[in-house]
C-alpha cells in the first residue's frame, strides 16, 4: 500500500510536464505569510535524524487549537518535505489550516524497516507532548490539540490516541480529538479486510516485529484500545478507496459507535486514496470544510 500521490504520473515516466498538469489541476495553494512558519524545528532532544523534526504554521489570532498533522506512506516511505511537481503537498496543508485559525505541526516520523512500527508510534507520540509543551507560548491551547494524517499516518494518530500506557509513557496529554484520513491497519485482525483484497502476508512483515510479536493483529490495531473514554474521532474516506479501506473506515465506526465515543464518518464524494489528500487543504471539496469544523475553527 505505497502512497504515492498522482500515482497515475508513473505510466508518464514521471514526466515533469505531466506532473504540473496533474497537480495544476488537483492542487490549490493556500497562501500564508513565511512569518508564520517554523521549519525544521527538532522534537527529540539531542537527535540529529532529520525524521525528528517538524514543521510549524501558525495562525495570526491567538488561543487557537492545534492539528498534528501525521503523514502517510506505507509506514516505509514519506517526508513532510514532500513534492510533487514542484509543489509542497502537506506545507500546503499547514498553510491552508493556519489560515483558518488552526495551528499546524506537519511531523516526520521514522520509517521502517530502519525501525520497528513501535518506534514510529513513539515517534509520534514524542512529537505530540513537544507541541503540547511548547505551543502555548505561541498561542496555542493545550487543551484543544487534535491529531491526524492519511492512510498508515491515520493508524499511527490513531494508536497513540488509543494506548493509554503509550501516552503516558511518553507525556502525551489527552486529545481534543482524532481525524483518520482513508486510515489503514485500524483492525488488523478483521477477516472480512482481507476477504476484500488486503494482503496479511504485507501486514505481517511490517507489524510482526520478525516473528517476536505473533499477536500482532490485535497489538498494532488502534481498535483493541478503544474504550468509552477515547476522544472523538472524524473519520474520512474517499468513494474511490479500495472496498478493503472502505471496510476497515466503516468498522471503526462501528466499534467506536458500540464503546460509546462520539464520532462522525464522512465519505468524500469523486476522491481516491490518493487524490484525498490534496482536497484536505481545500475550501472548496468536502474533506477540508468537514475537518475545520471538526476541529472548531472560527
Amino acid at each position: 500500500m505505497k502512497f504515492i500521490l498522482l500515482l497515475g504520473l508513473t505510466m508518464f515516466g514521471g514526466c515533469a510536464a505531466v506532473e504540473r498538469v496533474g497537480m495544476s489541476f488537483l492542487y490549490k495553494k493556500a497562501p500564508l505569510p513565511a512569518s508564520q512558519v517554523r521549519r525544521d524545528l527538532s522534537y527529540f532532544p539531542g537527535s540529529a535524524n532529520l525524521k525528528h523534526r517538524l514543521d510549524l504554521f501558525l495562525p495570526a489570532a491567538k488561543s487557537w487549537p492545534v492539528l498534528v498533522f501525521v503523514y502517510g506512506g506505507g509506514w516505509e516511505n514519506g517526508d513532510k518535505a514532500l513534492r510533487i511537481g514542484g509543489e509542497d503537498v502537506y506545507g500546503n496543508i499547514g498553510r491552508f489550516f493556519a489560515a483558518h485559525g488552526i495551528g499546524v505541526a506537519v511531523i516526520n516520523y521514522r520509517l521502517q524497516p530502519e525501525v520497528t512500527w513501535r518506534q514510529q508510534v513513539a515517534d509520534v507520540a514524542d512529537a505530540v507532548a513537544w507541541v503540547n509543551n511548547h505551543l502555548a507560548s505561541d498561542g496555542g491551547e493545550p487543551a484543544r490539540i487534535f491529531r491526524g494524517g492519511p492512510s498508515a499516518g491515520g493508524h499511527l494518530a490513531s494508536f497513540v490516541a488509543l494506548n493509554r500506557e503509550v501516552a503516558a509513557r511518553h507525556g502525551v496529554p489527552r486529545l481534543a480529538g482524532v481525524i483518520c484520513v482513508s486510515g489503514a491497519g485500524l483492525d488488523m485482525a478483521d477477516e472480512e479486510t482481507y476477504r476484500l483484497g488486503n494482503r496479511v502476508a504485507y501486514y505481517e512483515k511490517l507489524f510482526d516485529e520478525g516473528g517476536k510479536n505473533p499477536a500482532w493483529m490485535r497489538t498494532a490495531s488502534p481498535v483493541t484500545f478503544v474504550t468509552k473514554d477515547a476522544p472523538p474521532f472524524l473519520i474520512l474516506y474517499a468513494e474511490g478507496d479500495s472496498a478493503a479501506l472502505r471496510r476497515q473506515a466503516q468498522h471503526f465506526h462501528d466499534v467506536l459507535d458500540r464503546r460509546g465515543v462520539r464520532n462522525r464518518v464522512v465519505v468524500v464524494p469523486g476522491e481516491s486514496h490518493t487524490r484525498i489528500v490534496l482536497t484536505l487543504s481545500r475550501d472548496d471539496k468536502t474533506a477540508g470544510p468537514a475537518m475545520l469544523e471538526f476541529l472548531g475553527a472560527r
